[in-house]
């Protein structure tokens, strides 16, 4: 592992307050905070989404999930609650990151219902084909598919849609997709800087507008409120209030049929 290099995953880390992070990331993390002051606020939201999502799925009687993109687990991960719902729900991590995946690795010891895998989330077959995948998660039952924060680092060449579409090609109906992007719909100039900030240091960030983001899910019949920026799909009470200047990018759940 090049420690010299900032990952995605531990910069998100920095913002939300994490600890498995090297100075590399803590650097790259003060400077977009500068050129993007309101970045910390999004990243939270997200994290904040990504618990309403899971939550809504859990409580819908989805108990399988697979995390692509995980990155490194803060409060909050996905198994803490889908478990807190049904103690039987299943959870698969998959990250590329080294760090990622040992502290993810560390925190499910004596979890039988959740593992951690390293592997890109691009390369479908691999992800799929993977033991502890197969043995963890039964593709004969819905499985919900999470791309939280992560499909904006992902190239048009790469086909995000595609990628996308191979998961669900895979999944049994009555399964779901969960998708939060980074969205270039009415961002400032400080969004255009920071974004660039990481595409320089981190290899790629792509801004992607609301429709670009929609045609993502398909043919997939997406749950109330569709897709919204993330404060608004189905806030806690005074969430919305709380970031009320502030644009997030567009996230959503949707059901395959």
């Amino acid at each position: 592992m090049d420690i010299r290099r900032p990952s995605s995953a531990r910069v998100y880390d920095v913002h939300l307050g994490g600890s498995h992070n090297f100075q590399v990331d803590r650097d790259l993390a003060e400077r977009a905070a500068e050129m993007m002051p309101t970045l910390p606020a999004v990243l939270r939201a997200n994290r904040s989404f990504l618990r309403r999502a899971v939550q809504h799925l859990a409580e819908l009687g989805v108990r399988q999930f697979l995390d692509l993109g995980s990155g490194i687990p803060t409060v909050g991960n996905v198994h803490e609650i889908a478990q807190r719902v049904d103690p039987r729900c299943r959870v698969v991590y998959v990250d590329s990151d080294l760090v990622a995946v040992a502290h993810s690795r560390a925190i499910l010891r004596g979890n039988d219902g959740a593992v951690a895998i390293r592997a890109d989330f691009r390369d479908v077959d691999e992800v799929l084909g993977d033991e502890q995948v197969r043995s963890t998660l039964d593709f004969d039952r819905p499985i919900a598919v999470l791309f939280f924060a992560v499909l904006h680092f992902v190239p048009d060449g790469d086909d995000p849609a595609g990628i996308v579409a191979r998961y669900t090609d895979r999944l049994c109906p009555g399964s779901y997709v969960a998708i939060s992007h980074a969205g270039s719909d009415g961002v400032d100039e400080s969004r255009i800087r920071a974004s660039a900030l990481y595409s320089e240091r981190i290899g790629g960030f792509y801004l992607r507008s609301h429709a670009e983001v929609a045609a993502m899910f398909g043919d997939l019949e997406l749950v109330e409120p569709g897709l919204v920026d993330l404060l608004d799909w189905r806030p806690d009470p005074g969430e919305r209030w709380a970031g009320e200047s502030l644009i997030t990018g567009p996230g959503g759940v949707a059901r395959k049929p």
